[in-house]
């Protein structure tokens, strides 16, 4: 894996968005945990929740006193890094909250990336990062990548490119064009389709018809299978499992023990057991 780049202290804040509700805290501080690591500049994180409790009790927002604690964990690395929480419920509930595909296999949080582009606030470029993905380099690799027209970058889909095509992006790990989202519509089609009909992979494949233009980007960047010499991002989604008996497997970072057990992966634990000892200490939710 690659050691640890050092950067100016006057450079810019690389921006990352995650989204999400409580559940996937823990996914947060370990992701947080992986980017610091390897990246020693500033960063300014954005976090998109909602309070859907009305829905699912499960589904309850971010925390102010979560993102003070991610915020902390930015800045004892680099004093410059912030953390800005953003409810994006308003957003979600006069678009999607009575649509087809509010049920499925995902929760309503992986439509909020969607809404990226109605906030002024946010960069014209921005990565988005799923909560179970996890950084092996350092993210300025990702984010120094040059998008020219294309609306956004991402790396082929494990499984989706040998059925939706080759160039079915995950949605995972984005580097995402927010200047050309805004010119071009592509965030708002999409989220046009998943209200109209039920849809396999929803945003994602949505995400995926209606762009325009979209780069692919090397694996590396997206690694969802196993880490590799020149692995950037790890990232934690479903697997198929072949023999000796079809199924699928949904181990994420925060479920230590069966990352051990079940994917056999010890590349992170110095990363994991940071996070162990400081779970105790977490805001509560």
């Amino acid at each position: 894996m690659h050691s640890p780049i050092s950067h100016q202290a006057g450079c810019e804040p690389i921006p990352v968005l995650y989204a999400g509700n409580i559940r996937v805290f823990d996914g947060m501080v370990i992701s947080l945990l992986s980017i610091v690591k390897h990246h020693r500049g500033p960063l300014h994180i954005y976090l998109f929740t909602m309070d859907l409790r009305d829905i699912d009790p499960a589904f309850a927002p971010i925390t102010e006193a979560q993102r003070r604690y991610l915020e902390e964990l930015c800045q004892s690395v680099h004093p410059k890094s912030r953390v800005t929480l953003t409810d994006a419920g308003e957003c979600y509930r006069q678009t999607l909250l009575h649509a087809p595909n509010q049920d499925n296999q995902y929760t309503p949080y992986t439509f909020l990336r969607l809404f990226a582009d109605r906030f002024s606030f946010l960069p014209d470029k921005l990565i988005y990062l799923d909560t179970d993905t996890v950084l092996c380099g350092d993210i300025a690799l990702l984010y120094e990548q040059e998008l020219g027209d294309a609306e956004f970058a991402g790396v082929r889909d494990r499984y989706g490119c040998h059925f939706f095509g080759i160039n079915y992006l995950n949605a995972g790990v984005l580097l995402l064009n927010l200047a050309k989202i805004r010119e071009t519509g592509l965030f708002r089609r999409a989220l046009d389709a998943c209200a109209r009909k039920k849809i396999f992979l929803s945003d994602q494949t949505a995400l995926n018809r209606n762009a325009a233009c979209k780069k692919v980007l090397p694996r590396r960047f997206n690694e969802q299978k196993a880490v590799r010499e020149d692995t950037v991002i790890r990232h934690f989604s479903m697997t198929i499992v072949w023999f000796p008996r079809f199924h699928t497997q949904n181990v994420k970072p925060w479920q230590v023990e069966r990352v051990h057990e079940i994917l056999h992966v010890t590349e992170f634990d110095d990363i994991l057991n940071d996070y162990l000892n400081r779970k105790p200490c977490f805001p509560a939710s």
